[in-house]
């Protein structure tokens, strides 16, 4: 046999310091069209919780499938699984502590028959409990820790540029404490709206917005205002208020030397260097492999990547990285790249500017200027191959 699924829907009412005035459980039962097998899920609603008015129902649902049989608290498994998760929204909803609440609606009495118990302990087992567990320490609503750390949530994306790590950094350097105490939620459909990954504008955007909602924290702590605070900043504002006389860029400049086989036309890149002047680098480590990885993205660019195709049948010839390539370990010798000191607050509170794409913006023209020197050939277009430098 197995347990048989179960639809359930509660409804409770209650004052608002969370005593239960009313209880409603219905279930509906999966059975067979052979054995009526009936999971009696609603029935521990009836002696749970203490209240006035208490209304349990079970329907079958008669299918075509194998009966249900007995199963490890058959009943009782299913239906506190629904009763309990019920009672902790509701202790949510009234800004009750889960256990307090509990404890509250801990009946004198059988609800069900009125009859005394033989012996209750459940509040023993919850205060007990909740002692040995360590439960007062907890976070006391979603989202909030007690410990003292701070929960951000932003619908950015990390595409692997590392805007998990500089969101939580910035947070951590505006709220004055240390990164470990930063938690950071993005990637969800259901956070605050975020300007896309995408024109060297992620981190400029979105940490304008975590710099507002952290500063407006701190506002309201220093005002007395007691925890857990929420609070919500829009960057969109903030930018629109940018300077219109100004024009804003990041700015950087990339030097290349290149070998050339005299034979084969074969251009190798044993050096390249980038230097950048780009704002505010919020994080050195993450910022670095932005810019190392455009060049070499950008020397894949000037020596080899691309799309054959054909022209009769218009398709791709080269559909894999056997044919279309792209460089490995051995093609990516020494490449640096560093920064000067130029934070610029007419852009953003952090003096932040995009680095996402500047890195591969310069790379091809210093290799293909590069060959030039080498040569004294011209390569127009690319990738510069040992074809196009031989003829």
């Amino acid at each position: 046999g197995y347990r048989t699924p179960t639809i359930q829907r509660l409804r409770l009412g209650a004052r608002r310091d969370g005593t239960l005035t009313a209880l409603i459980h219905d279930a509906i039962i999966q059975t067979s069209t052979v054995h009526e097998f009936a999971e009696q899920a609603a029935t521990c609603s009836r002696m749970m919780y203490g209240s006035p008015n208490i209304r349990t129902t079970h329907r079958l649902a008669a299918l075509d499938v194998p009966t249900p049989a007995w199963m490890r608290a058959p009943g009782e498994c299913p239906g506190m699984y629904a009763l309990e998760s019920a009672i902790d929204e509701l202790a949510v909803a009234c800004g009750v502590d889960p256990v307090e609440l509990r404890i509250r609606n801990d009946p004198d009495r059988d609800p069900e028959s009125g009859l005394r118990w033989s012996s209750r302990n459940l509040v023993t087992c919850l205060r007990e409990g909740a002692e040995r567990f360590g439960w007062q320490p907890r976070d006391p609503t979603p989202g909030t820790r007690s410990d003292g750390s701070y929960r951000v949530q932003i619908g950015a994306a990390d595409i692997g540029t590392g805007a998990r790590t500089v969101l939580t950094q910035i947070a951590a350097d505006e709220l004055g404490v240390p990164f470990e105490q930063v938690h950071i939620d993005i990637g969800d459909s259901a956070l605050p709206f975020a300007f896309v990954a995408g024109g060297s504008s992620g981190t400029a955007s979105w940490g304008s917005a975590v710099v507002l909602a952290c500063r407006q924290l701190r506002e309201r702590l220093g005002a007395g205002e007691q925890s857990p605070i929420e609070v919500e900043a829009d960057s969109a504002s903030d930018i629109d208020a940018q300077r219109d006389d100004l024009s804003r860029h990041a700015f950087g400049a990339q030097f290349a030397e290149v070998r050339v086989d005299v034979d084969t036309g074969e251009v190798r890149v044993p050096r390249m260097l980038g230097a950048f002047a780009a704002g505010r680098i919020l994080n050195p480590m993450t910022a670095r492999s932005q810019f190392i990885g455009g060049m070499t993205w950008g020397l894949s660019m000037a020596l080899l990547e691309e799309s054959v195709m054909d022209v009769e049948f218009g398709d791709y010839l080269n559909h894999d990285f056997a044919q279309y390539h792209v460089p490995a370990c051995a093609d990516v010798l020494d490449i640096d790249a560093f920064w000067v000191d130029d934070p610029d607050e007419n852009l953003n509170p952090m003096g932040s500017k995009g680095i996402g794409e500047i890195g591969i913006v310069g790379a091809a023209a210093a290799i293909a200027n590069a060959v030039y020197h080498a040569t004294g050939k011209r390569i127009r277009d690319l990738p510069i191959t040992p074809a196009r430098l031989v003829e």
